[in-house]
């Protein structure tokens, strides 16, 4: 078995998958399109993440896959297996676990992966080292933001929807949300936000989303607290004042942790996807910048402690 980085001669290759693809990374696929079509492969060259992918053998039994790490990020995310028709195949945990040494390259402390639930490419995951930690659902809100537009053209109600862009200095409120919201085994893998973007609803801080956008549709992540109230027309009016959405697709993707927003939602007329698994596999590695001990000085002469006598109080 030979793996080797995917190169311009598995052109023909590419093709040929490009409609048998696994995606396991939702918000990417929304927003960005097929990972193996055109705007996919242009990712290649954006020098903001580190974008590998990866080939075993060749032919008709070659198997394609592919990883993804955005600069900063402690995880990396597995972004796509091909052909989704073989993912049985006996070669699949060592090309799984061939990607996951790459993003260990890059410094990531863990690689994720999201699963419809019923995947047949469980078995291959575990074998390659990743378990569950929570569980998605994507919900598509376009036909909401839709119909709220129509009633949000009133200066009044532009004003009054609450949401605003973070700022750096809505920073550390928002990370106390998500320490907060986010269950405390969670915050290796799901660390706080730590740069600013999203929006924020300035009422009382208890309302956030985060924001992944592309060509093709705008993913919303959000962090509402439990405590808070309204929070079904916070969500309308957060995706009716939406800037630049120029027809594109919106979602909210709503963790097991948030569950009780999912009747909210659904009260809204929101679509939900299938549920996923949110998978991970930690990574160790290995800290190759050492620093020398300190030692005495040749010229020094240390003399040892000695006790003669110890009296005890009893």
């Amino acid at each position: 078995m030979t793996i080797r980085p995917l190169d311009l001669l598995d052109i023909p290759i590419i093709t040929r998958y490009r409609n048998d693809v696994l995606t396991l990374d939702s918000a990417r696929a929304l927003t960005r399109g097929h990972p193996l079509g055109a705007m996919g492969l242009l990712a290649y060259i954006n020098p903001a993440r580190h974008l590998y992918a990866a080939i075993v053998n060749g032919g008709e039994s070659a198997l394609l896959g592919g990883v993804i790490h955005s600069r900063g990020d402690t995880f990396a995310k597995l972004l796509y297996l091909a052909p989704s028709s073989r993912l049985d195949d006996r070669q699949l945990p060592a090309l799984i676990e061939h990607l996951a040494m790459q993003a260990g390259e890059w410094k990531a402390f863990h690689v994720m992966a999201e699963v419809d639930e019923t995947s047949d490419v469980f078995p291959a995951l575990r074998m390659a080292g990743f378990s569950v930690y929570a569980w998605q659902k994507l919900w598509d809100v376009s036909l909401l933001g839709k119909t709220e537009s129509t009633q949000s053209r009133s200066p009044e109600r532009v004003e009054g929807v609450g949401w605003r862009r973070v700022q750096s200095v809505d920073l550390p409120v928002v990370q106390s949300l998500h320490y907060q919201i986010v269950p405390p085994l969670l915050h290796p893998v799901e660390p706080a936000p730590n740069r600013a973007i999203g929006f924020v609803h300035s009422e009382n801080m208890k309302c956030y989303a985060s924001v992944t956008s592309g060509m093709y549709g705008i993913v919303l992540t959000p962090l509402i607290h439990p405590d808070e109230r309204n929070v079904s027309e916070k969500v309308a009016a957060l995706v009716a004042s939406l800037p630049d959405r120029n027809g594109r697709r919106v979602y909210l993707n709503v963790r097991s942790y948030q569950t009780w927003l999912e009747p909210v939602l659904e009260d809204l007329g929101a679509q939900a996807s299938p549920r996923q698994a949110v998978m991970v596999k930690h990574l160790a590695r290995l800290l190759k910048e050492g620093q020398l001990a300190r030692t005495v000085p040749a010229n020094v002469n240390v003399q040892p402690s000695r006790i003669s006598r110890m009296d005890v109080d009893e």
